[in-house]
């Protein structure tokens, strides 16, 4: 179990953030989340934001395996609790096995991914480290990921968003939901 400290943003009471989600155009269920308790005291902004990412999510071109090894990756890396911990979730519900979202951890020495998962981690690692993929990690994208450069734009903007958002819940200190474990399965953090 998580314990609640204290945002630097007050969460907003469930009630008030569907309030404010339906107001916004955000679907009321995703009210039910601490990011979103705190970003719908700025209604307009957790629009853009939701539709950004649900973009990526729900309509995206990049494959959701892939996307979620990504998020994981970058949960990992910042540290980011609240990330690893909720798309724990919806990478397993997707079928992603517990042992490629704990690959993710150390991916250079995990025997379970192929060139494409290496490839997409690489650039994971660059954007994060650096702020940019390198020319080696985009050349390996471009071979892994060939002919759909939707594909391409969607793999980096997905990278750049969820390393967005590790920012945004760290800086704004967006605590998990209450009775959620941090760091599944295994409550190991970086």
């Amino acid at each position: 179990m998580t314990s609640m400290k204290p945002t630097r943003v007050p969460l907003l009471p469930v009630a008030e953030a569907k309030a404010a989600a339906d107001e916004a155009g955000v679907p009321d269920y995703m009210a039910d989340l601490s990011i979103f308790q705190v970003l719908l005291n700025h209604p307009r902004l957790a629009r853009t934001f939701n539709d950004l990412l649900a973009t990526m999510l729900w309509h995206g071109a990049l494959e959701p395996r892939l996307r979620e090894l990504v998020i994981m990756r970058i949960g990992w890396l910042t540290a980011c609790d609240y990330e690893w911990t909720q798309h724990w979730r919806v990478a397993s519900g997707l079928g992603v096995t517990a042992e490629d979202l704990l690959g993710v951890r150390d991916w250079e020495s995990y025997s379970g991914f192929g060139e494409t998962e290496r490839a997409v981690l690489a650039a994971t690692d660059d954007v994060v480290r650096d702020g940019a993929v390198s020319a080696e990690s985009w050349a390996a994208c471009e071979r892994e990921l060939p002919g759909d450069t939707t594909v391409l734009i969607e793999l980096v903007t997905a990278i750049s968003a969820w390393r967005m958002v590790a920012s945004i819940l760290k800086s704004l200190q967006v605590p998990l939901e209450e009775g959620v474990a941090s760091w599944p399965p295994d409550g190991v953090s970086p």
